[in-house]
């Protein structure tokens, strides 16, 4: 399958920390983008842009690469993406480590989908990866997904459900398996049962005549087991948005099935801060994340 080249947007950085203090200028070639499902979106209702999700990948320079790629899910609400700070933004940052990022322009609310479809995507994103690994030149076990704010609780859904892939399908996308190897979630929405729940997200996901039931489902606290994959998180102690109880849970549960957890609390900072580059303190996220992703091997050359 052919990639697609797509206009690149206009990348504003301010990088004040440690080697990003500025981005090589051959970290990525130009972004491109492809139909998620060529075929069509499993539950589509038409064929027009918005009933069409896409990946836009944005290779690592051959010559910086790392064996890993990460699926970015931006933030919205599960009503909106925010394609710029929370995507492409987030996408030559990861090209700057040497790590292929591929940002999944997923189904939601705004576009006239709610739950199965945001984790279809998601899912499908993590799969077409993989099934690339060798065109992309990256290792198929260190594909990973990041998400921020509802595209954290997207990307901790992709890592609480997951399977082994469908070995009857006839697509070999869908052969392969859709569980991230990694995740990092940033002031992600977590609970749909607590207090510090995100109810616009909850209700754009589920539905306004969701059960009690389906709010458990997917509280992606309660869904933790020791297959999660390990997982770095961050929130902010000013977020009114999103409290950073959100992260705390779900740090707690992993913790509980043992699994690998980095969790940073910062002290300031509104929900919504993407790379956060002008919020001292908070601003080290990135770097504190590169060298998570160092201790665990994924930016070996």
């Amino acid at each position: 399958m052919m990639w697609r080249p797509v206009q690149r947007k206009t990348l504003k950085f301010l990088f004040v920390f440690g080697a990003l203090a500025s981005l090589p200028s051959a970290a990525h070639a130009e972004p491109a983008t492809e139909l998620l499902w060529p075929e069509g979106a499993p539950g589509a209702k038409g064929q027009a842009e918005n009933d069409q999700p896409k990946l836009i990948l944005y290779r690592a320079a051959q010559e910086a690469a790392a064996p890993t790629a990460v699926v970015i899910c931006p933030g919205g609400g599960y009503g909106h993406l925010a394609m710029d700070h929370e995507g492409h933004q987030i996408a030559a940052w990861l090209n700057s480590l040497g790590v292929t990022a591929a940002i999944c322009d997923y189904r939601h609310r705004g576009k006239g989908y709610g739950h199965p479809a945001p984790l279809d995507d998601a899912q499908r994103a993590i799969r077409t990866l993989r099934h690339r690994a060798a065109d992309l030149n990256v290792a198929p076990n260190q594909i990973g997904i990041l998400g921020f704010s509802a595209g954290g609780h997207l990307a901790s859904t992709a890592a609480t459900k997951f399977d082994a892939g469908q070995t009857e399908a006839a697509d070999p996308v869908m052969q392969q398996s859709s569980r991230p190897d990694f995740a990092v979630l940033c002031y992600p929405v977590i609970s749909f049962t607590q207090p510090c729940t995100h109810t616009g997200s909850r209700r754009n996901l589920l539905g306004a005549d969701a059960t009690d039931e389906q709010f458990r489902e997917f509280s992606s606290e309660l869904n933790v087991t020791a297959k999660t994959p390990p997982t770095f998180l961050f929130s902010t102690s000013e977020d009114t948005g999103v409290p950073p109880e959100n992260s705390i849970l779900f740090y707690q549960a992993l913790v509980k099935a043992k699994v690998p957890a980095e969790l940073h609390i910062f002290q300031r900072g509104r929900h919504g801060l993407g790379l956060a580059a002008s919020v001292p303190g908070t601003r080290a996220w990135p770097q504190l994340c590169a060298s998570w992703f160092e201790a665990n091997g994924w930016l070996k050359k």
